[in-house]
Order: structure tokens, then sequence, then C-alpha cells
């Protein structure tokens, strides 16, 4: 059984894994994924990936200038990193516009499981419980997994639009209106 998990040093193996799956399907790892700069190779430098990982997610560290505070999450089954999604603790301008408040990628593997699903779902949970009362949610237009996704976990559709990412389906959920 999947389960979300803080970033952890014991998982560099399979998250070397994940991304490398990634970067051959030609993809990027959505809700977490490293910066092009961080060398996340090494484990001294996994080590230090992690720790800006989860000063992120305390709202009293200061962020560089156009990120905002998000809490990681890996999506974790026997050992094996399947996937990650974050949640972004406001939005900004570009958040608002295009990127949205939870990112989230399944490493391709592991798709059609319902694993995205699954996982949105616990972290509205955690959105909830951090006194949001709706998150915006975006994926590419030509995404339609990610849409179904979103639409599962009451996601309403506000637009779709070009954005510096490329045509985006903007997504927002009710935390008020789910159970």
């Amino acid at each position: 059984m999947a389960e979300l998990v803080a970033p952890t040093m014991d998982l560099h193996v399979s998250w070397l894994s994940a991304r490398d799956e990634f970067v051959r399907a030609g993809e990027q790892l959505h809700g977490g994924g490293p910066q092009p700069d961080d060398d996340v190779t090494s484990p001294l430098a996994f080590a230090a990936w992690l720790k800006r990982l989860a000063a992120m997610s305390d709202d009293s560290f200061p962020v560089a200038a156009g990120l905002v505070h998000a809490t990681y999450w890996w999506i974790v089954e026997d050992g094996e990193v399947l996937g990650s999604i974050s949640l972004r603790h406001r939005l900004n301008e570009f958040l608002l516009e295009a990127g949205g408040q939870i990112g989230y990628s399944v490493r391709p593997s592991a798709r059609r499981r319902g694993l995205a699903s699954w996982a949105l779902g616990e972290v509205l949970g955690h959105a909830r419980a951090r006194g949001l009362d709706r998150v915006m949610i975006s994926c590419k237009d030509d995404n339609p997994g990610s849409a179904r996704t979103i639409e599962r976990n009451g996601g309403v559709l506000e637009d779709v639009r070009e954005t510096p990412l490329g045509l985006t389906r903007r997504y927002w959920i009710d935390l008020a209106a789910r159970p």
C-alpha cells in the first residue's frame, strides 16, 4: 500500500531511480523535483537538497524571491519512490496564473494505478488542515490523465489559457465542499 513520506536519505537510491525514469521518458518531475543547478547524485549533495526542501515547509524560514513555502512528500510503496507531490502554502502571481498550489508526478512505470488521485486526495486533507478554503491546481491541456485526477478530486475547471508553461487547464477545488 502506498504512503506519503517526507523526503528522506533512506530513499536516495530509489529517488534517483525514479528521477532517471522521468529523464528517460523526456518528462519533468513535478511536485518536488530539484532545480536544474541542484546536484542530487552524491549523498552529501542529496542531504543538502533534502535540508532545503524541509526548510521550505517552515513558514518562518525566509524563501527566495519568487518562491513560496511548500511541503513536500514522496509517494512510496514497499521502499520504492513512485512519485512526488507538493503543497504550496500560498499562491503568488505565477502560481495563480499557471503553476497552482499542488504539483505532483508519478513515475511512468507506476501510472494508471490511481496513485496520483489517491495522493492528491491525501494532500487536500493537509491543505484543509493548514486552513486553506480552496486550492488552485493546473495541468497542461494535453494531459488528460492529470485532468481526470484533478476532476476526480473535485476540481472545477476555471479556464484553459496560454501561460508561461504552455496551454494550461486551471482548476479550483473547494475544500469546504469535500467530505
